[in-house]
């Protein structure tokens, strides 16, 4: 398969994932930005007036980072968990697997789509923060970086958990009890130096720990860990799982009936 062909195929699966969430718009982006917006209504314009300055801030402009990463974490993560189970569920992938393209090529297209999805409701997340608070921006590319890893990470571990369901309750079980309980305790509404010491080691061993503070350095240029650490971390997190993934697709685990 020349390089041409390669290319078509990646692009056929990736414009087929855009061209589902944003068909759905109104399920895939509208609420991230609702719920952001009632976040930023509650948590900052409310409690924050109450809360004052954090790391020298208004609360409001702490939490924004955070938030603004929640969207994408949840968006990445299941737009490509529900879209490849989908496509397992209804026979779809069949079809996929049996073409002659190569294994990374429909993983690139899946991890793209979701990827794409978790960067567009970050960026409406945070266009509906301005209309909240001033956000400073300190390093333009550590945002970027944090927010193109980021994306990709979740976008992988969703594909990860698309192979392995078997249902679509099961395509839930993770973002629930998993995901959502360390999203909250990465520092989105708090810096860790307001815990007690042993929390704060503990909460060093969540990544989205990590994730969260790289991004807002981006912004505040105030961090709790160390970023040239957090971007390890993070890349660190994108070849495991890329491998891994790379892996299953060439067992076909959850992949063939």
């Amino acid at each position: 398969m020349d390089s041409n062909h390669t290319y078509i195929a990646f692009q056929t699966i990736l414009r087929k994932e855009t061209t589902r969430f944003m068909r759905i718009w109104t399920q895939t982006l509208l609420p991230s930005v609702i719920t952001s917006t009632l976040y930023y209504a509650i948590f900052g314009a409310f409690l924050g007036t109450r809360i004052g300055l954090v790391d020298g801030v208004p609360y409001i402009a702490f939490i924004v980072p955070g938030l603004v990463m929640m969207a994408v974490i949840t968006n990445s993560y299941s737009n490509v968990a529900s879209s490849f189970y989908s496509a397992k569920f209804m026979k779809n992938l069949e079809e996929i697997m049996v073409a002659p393209v190569p294994h990374w090529v429909v993983i690139a297209g899946y991890v793209s789509g979701g990827a794409l999805r978790g960067i567009i409701t970050g960026v409406l997340s945070l266009l509906v923060a301005l209309f909240f608070t001033k956000l400073p921006v300190a390093h333009i590319g550590i945002i970027l970086i944090f927010l193109i890893l980021t994306s990709l990470i979740f976008s992988l571990a969703g594909l990860i958990n698309g192979v392995f369901a078997k249902s679509f309750d099961s395509v839930m079980i993770f973002p629930t009890f998993v995901l959502t309980p360390l999203t909250y305790l990465g520092g989105v509404f708090y810096p860790i130096s307001v815990l007690p010491p042993f929390w704060q080691t503990l909460s060093q061993v969540n990544p989205i720990l990590y994730l969260i503070n790289g991004f807002r350095y981006g912004f505040l240029g105030t961090a709790d860990v160390s970023i040239v650490g957090s971007v390890w971390v993070l890349i660190g997190f994108v070849v495991s799982l890329s491998a891994l993934v790379i892996y299953l697709f060439r067992k076909g685990y959850g992949l063939r009936s």
